[in-house]
């Protein structure tokens, strides 16, 4: 009896450390992460891939330059000369040493905010475009609210210095990123690993803060913004790209720099390992009972690459993407083909096949005349054989 117990007792604790193995398994496949917020957003879908206390409010640094900059160069003219004021010469953190007085091209103190994270550009774009950074900050909220559709931050100056009122997530901070990189100068700007920079006091090489795009190379990364300050962490913004998927990582208040690079390669190794975006070429046609759809353009998703990807097209015109357990993926609006269209198709379809019917026609008739031809000069070689005959 007792040798029974033991063989049920050993037998429940292989049970059970079986168990604990394939749940920790289950598990490996989520990066661990030191960063207190952070998330993984598809840039052109908005699809989250990733994300941790995404919606917690917190101490943004220097990512409020990528606010800053989209705002001054959709707002802005870049070929304005700004005038530097004494408070933004003399503004604390990172500068590019700006001098009172000094004219500077817009355009050169939007690179100069992201390159080098200068505070005192900042301050100088604030001032031009807003006639101070009280007024800008209000402004910036207001196109933030309006225009690009965060909820969830509130800025009080234009560089991210410390302000216990001056928060964001990691969410809105994402979708501030992904609404930033559809405009082609920031693109170009936030991508830049070096720039000459040629100033009243500082003639130097501007080079990136974000070790990813230089000195820390990881394949796909096309631009990136570094910041810090001591209540917020170390936060980093980064974009990259990899066989089609375009993604958006932020993360929020790690207590060494190496932690938030560590967190988001990790975070990019996730996504890039997980999930695939395919696409629907524009013109593809759908067809639910006796009505015709179409796409206009075209149209990506993005999704686990473990899915087995349906599609379902319902009446009016949705086309609904599932995996194979029937859960969304995504759904997209279609164009409903115009009667006319469909009879236009079916005419030239119609017409094609006269054309066809035609053609095969003149072809039969080609081949009995030259039938008739040579059955008849036939005839007639056999009857002047014959008449020769007779001759002799």
């Amino acid at each position: 009896m007792k040798k029974i117990c033991l063989i049920f007792i050993l037998f429940i604790g292989v049970i059970c450390f079986f168990t604990q193995s394939i749940y920790a398994q289950s598990n490996d496949n989520l990066p661990e992460l030191h960063s207190e917020s952070a998330i993984v957003l598809e840039a052109s879908s908005g699809k989250v891939l990733f994300e941790k206390n995404a919606t917690k409010e917190m101490y943004p640094a220097s990512l409020t330059k990528i606010a800053t900059a989209i705002y001054a160069i959709e707002k802005g003219n870049m070929e304005d000369v700004v005038t530097v004021s004494e408070k933004a010469r003399h503004i604390e953190g990172t500068t590019v040493y700006l001098e009172e007085g000094e004219q500077v091209r817009l355009k050169k103190l939007v690179q100069g905010l992201l390159i080098n994270s200068g505070n005192d550009a900042a301050v100088a774009i604030a001032e031009h475009l807003s006639g101070s950074e009280k007024q800008f900050s209000s402004d910036l909220n207001e196109y933030l609210q309006n225009e690009v559709g965060v909820s969830h931050t509130n800025f009080e100056n234009s560089s991210g210095l410390f302000n216990e009122k001056h928060v964001t997530t990691a969410a809105d901070l994402a979708n501030i990123t992904q609404y930033a990189m559809n405009n082609s100068l920031f693109r170009e700007i936030f991508g830049t690993k070096e720039l000459k920079w040629v100033g009243e006091s500082w003639d130097t090489t501007l080079l990136t803060h974000h070790l990813l795009l230089d000195e820390m190379p990881y394949e796909g990364i096309t631009g990136g913004k570094t910041g810090f300050v001591n209540k917020s962490g170390f936060t980093l913004a980064t974009t990259a790209s990899r066989n089609n998927l375009n993604v958006i990582v932020i993360t929020m208040k790690t207590n060494f720099k190496s932690e938030m690079y560590k967190d988001t390669t990790n975070l990019l190794d996730y996504v890039f390992d997980h999930f695939i975006t395919s696409k629907i070429a524009a013109g593809t046609i759908f067809q639910i009972e006796d009505e015709e759809y179409k796409t206009t353009k075209d149209l990506e998703y993005t999704y686990s690459k473990e899915d087995q990807i349906q599609t379902e097209i319902k009446k009016g015109g949705i086309l609904h993407i599932k995996n194979q357990d029937g859960d969304p993926i995504t759904t997209f609006a279609l164009e409903r083909l115009k009667q006319e269209e469909n009879e236009e198709a079916i005419s030239t379809s119609e017409h094609t096949q006269s054309d066809k019917n035609g053609l095969e026609s003149y072809t039969k008739i080609f081949f009995c005349f030259v039938l008739v031809i040579g059955v008849g000069f036939f005839a007639i070689r056999k009857i002047r054989k014959r008449k020769s005959k007779f001759k002799y």
